[in-house]
């Protein structure tokens, strides 16, 4: 609706002519400012008790808003007025009442500020075990037996559903949750929400079945979705996970990386691909049985047609077909008397030759923003897939983009900055930002064990403590409060399409602390989820990844040092491989070089220093709660 809004209104010459002598107007990309769209989203939630984009808003000079909705057309329809005629209305108000339309303005803006103002309950108790079951459960209730999912279309994926089932699974031993989460993923990348022929997972499915979906790509979809799926995998074992997560980061390769040398941000990664080309979502993707015939032979036709669920009809509009999975490869196989190797050829061979002909195509713009935020998701789900699969490839990438990051994103002060657009480094960082690149960051030193990473990530949540923290309502703002023309300083509290900051800052603080002992960061962990204890007992599937953290909060710190030598690199790289390629979502795991640990990490972790190999061997110390056993060869 952003794009028809856009298209129906703003670029229609007589309206850009009666918005430009009404109003000053503003045009707000929510991605630059999330700060920005926040508080006027939450102005739309208090006063309509709904929301969503487009977002558009009427404000006083001081910023606050009168009057707000979403989507308006051209002409009165659906009950709404035209955007014009709330154009002209409001005009009229601002003229004739406005001592009115401030005190309706001042109203909204009390409203706004009681919503964001989150703080801690220190009489009450943090997120407790009921609590947790309690989130469990409901995703339970919701979740579609026949078709994957939770709740009713439009379905959308919310990786952080995945990040609490997972855990759930392997910490209260719940097959179940195990269960809801694979047959999702599996669904999912089977659907037409899933590019069978380029890779890389659609914004989400407008139906029910993951057939049909909104075609725009997300880069914050790409990593966690990585993320989720190389967890799968190392739960599972299953190569499905393993093909998709190699085909989605194919798509990202090709299609998303700032891939030529020499160009600002080289190996870091841009937003998002469009929905739209030729001015019709999905005309990209989308094929009739027309062009098929002509692109593919009798057999590989036939193939194709039963395997993705081709018909003369369509699934989409126009007699046009979303290529998605509806059968098997055994029951093709059969259909056509051939065997299943058989029938593979043929879809590959079908598959290369329909990628060949799209690419001819005209594409979906790009969005070339590089998001701090979001290359920190897609780090950390490139450097859990090179932890499950054992792909160095996937950790290259991942360690090329966040040295980019890390060298380039900062101001002539040092701090943080949020987006780069043709080499412009612009916007102070919000604390998704730190949040979700020291994750990245984290998971990547899992897998490199490059002290350098780690050390960035600690500096990092200093920073963010620095910048954000509530010391005395606890929590994070989104902001660091030194722009003025931000009304509120806001809290994020819903874990839905990106995690939230606070979420995220919780579950990192739980991974440094617990790492390092370091009881500031705990306490400040411990804060954080008490501060939104409150929302998640009220509403237990808003906040799943805090819900996670608190259920790591409640188990004993538990770490895993592999202390190596050079005479015995074999037994090291076993050791780092059975702990990196299991899931133990509780574990902090340390690998201390042969010539021992770097000057500051030996400072951050003091005992690291008397965890030595032994006999010339490398082995492992696993230390819980305070306490360490003797070191072993294995964790098998």
């Amino acid at each position: 609706w952003c794009h028809v809004m856009e298209r129906e209104s703003f670029e229609d010459e007589a309206t850009a002519a009666l918005m430009n002598e009404l109003c000053i107007n503003i045009k707000v990309d929510r991605e630059e400012r999330p700060d920005v769209d926040q508080v006027y989203m939450t102005a739309v939630q208090v006063t309509q008790r709904n929301g969503g984009w487009p977002l558009s808003a009427w404000l006083t000079q001081d910023l606050k808003p009168f009057y707000l909705g979403t989507y308006f057309p051209p002409r009165p329809a659906f009950g709404r007025p035209s955007f014009t005629d709330a154009l002209r209305q409001l005009n009229e108000a601002w003229t004739n009442d406005r001592e009115k339309v401030i005190r309706a303005a001042d109203a909204i803006a009390r409203a706004v500020g009681d919503a964001t103002n989150v703080v801690e309950d220190p009489d009450r108790k943090a997120i407790d075990a009921a609590v947790v079951d309690n989130c469990y459960a409901q995703l339970a209730r919701s979740y579609d037996e026949q078709l994957g999912g939770f709740g009713a279309a439009p379905k959308f994926p919310r990786p952080s559903i995945f990040e609490f089932l997972l855990r759930y699974n392997a910490l209260r031993n719940d097959a179940r949750a195990l269960e809801m989460t694979t047959n999702t993923l599996r669904l999912m990348s089977n659907g037409g929400m899933y590019d069978q022929l380029g890779g890389g997972f659609a914004r989400y499915s407008v139906d029910a079945e993951w057939r049909v979906p909104h075609f725009e790509k997300m880069l914050y979809d790409q990593g966690q979705l990585v993320s989720s799926l190389a967890d799968a995998y190392r739960i599972t074992g299953d190569e499905f996970f393993a093909k998709v997560i190699r085909h989605t980061v194919e798509y990202l390769e090709r299609d998303l990386m700032v891939n030529t040398p020499g160009t600002a941000g080289f190996g870091t990664f841009y937003s998002a691909e469009d929905a739209d080309s030729e001015g019709e979502e999905g005309t990209f993707y989308v094929w009739t049985i027309a062009e098929l015939t002509d692109a593919l032979d009798a057999d590989e036709l036939a193939a194709v047609t039963q395997y993705y669920g081709i018909s003369e009809a369509g699934n989409f509009e126009h007699g046009k077909n979303v290529l998605h999975t509806s059968s098997t490869i055994d029951d093709v196989a059969r259909s056509m008397s051939l065997s299943g190797d058989d029938v593979e050829r043929l879809l590959a061979s079908a598959r290369a030759k329909l990628f060949a002909i799209r690419a001819q195509r005209v594409r979906p713009s790009r969005d070339e923003k590089v998001l701090t935020s979001w290359n920190g998701l897609m780090i950390g789900g490139l450097a859990r897939a090179a932890s499950a699969l054992g792909e160095n490839r996937f950790a290259n990438l991942a360690a090329t983009c966040a040295r980019w990051l890390l060298e380039n994103m900062r101001d002539a002060s040092g701090r943080l900055m949020h987006r780069m657009k043709d080499g412009d480094v612009k916007i102070p960082s919000f604390v998704d930002d730190h949040a979700f690149l020291a994750q990245g960051l984290i998971d990547l030193y899992e897998t490199t064990f490059d002290e350098s990473f780690l050390e960035a990530a600690d500096a990092l949540v200093r920073e963010a403590n620095d910048l954000f923290w509530d010391e005395e309502g606890g929590g994070y703002y989104m902001t660091a409060g030194d722009d003025p023309s931000v009304l509120f300083r806001s809290k994020a509290d819903h874990d839905g399409a990106e995690p939230s900051g606070n979420s995220v800052m919780a579950m990192i603080l739980l991974r440094l602390g617990r790492l390092f002992y370091d009881a500031d960061y705990l306490a400040k962990a411990e804060r954080t989820i008490r501060m939104f204890t409150a929302r998640v007992e009220d509403y237990p599937s808003a906040m799943p990844l805090m819900v996670a953290a608190a259920m790591i909060n409640e188990r004993p710190p538990r770490q895993i040092v592999i202390a190596t030598t050079a005479t015995d690199s074999d037994g090291a790289l076993r050791l780092r491989d059975q702990a990196v390629q299991a899931y133990r979502p509780d574990a902090a795991i340390v690998v201390v070089a042969p010539d021992g640990p770097g000057e500051w990490l030996s400072k951050r972790m003091e005992m690291i220093g008397e965890m030595r190999p032994v006999n010339d061997m490398s082995v492992a110390y696993v230390c819980e709660n305070l306490a360490c056993q003797a070191p072993v060869t294995t964790l098998q």
